[in-house]
């Protein structure tokens, strides 16, 4: 099974026929290369996004929490007790994270929100979070991030009320609320 992969790997990378045996030192690697105008990068960041000065645009307790993945101290975000409807957007890019219709009070001191905007029946595939594994607190936990951005946000829980049963922890600091056009 392995060895016809082997071969189409040969054939792909190396340009070599198959049946044809090749010691290491001549190995030629081809790199496909396309000069098609218009096309663009295949990561998610253009050109402007990856070159901004972050502790220019946030102040100082966004960069640390956005940036180097900080904490703000509990009970003190300015969005803990808010209830405007409305969306909370990336403090860094903007882009739409969490609607006032999943937040709820959880009595844990920072913003809790039951699910991601853009989830549906929990697929997270259209949402603008991403999650990663976190380990720096001793503990397993999952880290959540913006999806445009990298910007870290938080943390998820399955300690959540129904129907998901997760609980988004945001930091307020890594948010920006605006609220529902009347």
């Amino acid at each position: 099974m392995a060895r016809p992969f082997i071969r189409c790997l040969r054939l792909v990378f190396y340009k070599v026929p198959f049946g044809v045996t090749l010691s290491r030192n001549c190995v030629q690697i081809v790199r496909p290369v396309c000069m098609t105008s218009g096309l663009q990068s295949l990561t998610r960041y253009d050109d402007t996004q990856v070159t901004v000065d972050w502790k220019k645009k946030l102040t100082p307790e966004q960069y640390v929490v956005t940036r180097e993945k900080g904490t703000e101290m509990p009970f003190s975000g300015i969005y803990l007790n808010h209830t405007e409807e409305g969306m909370y957007h990336c403090i860094c890019c903007d882009i739409p994270l969490f609607s006032s219709k999943s937040k709820y009070d959880s009595g844990t001191g920072w913003p809790s929100f039951t699910q991601a905007h853009g989830t549906w029946e929990n697929d997270e595939n259209h949402a603008n979070i991403l999650r990663r594994p976190d380990n720096s607190l001793g503990s397993e936990a999952t880290e959540v991030i913006c999806k445009q951005c990298d910007a870290h946000l938080g943390h998820v829980f399955d300690d959540g009320p129904d129907p998901t049963g997760q609980r988004f922890c945001i930091n307020s600091l890594a948010l920006n609320f605006k609220p529902k056009v009347k």
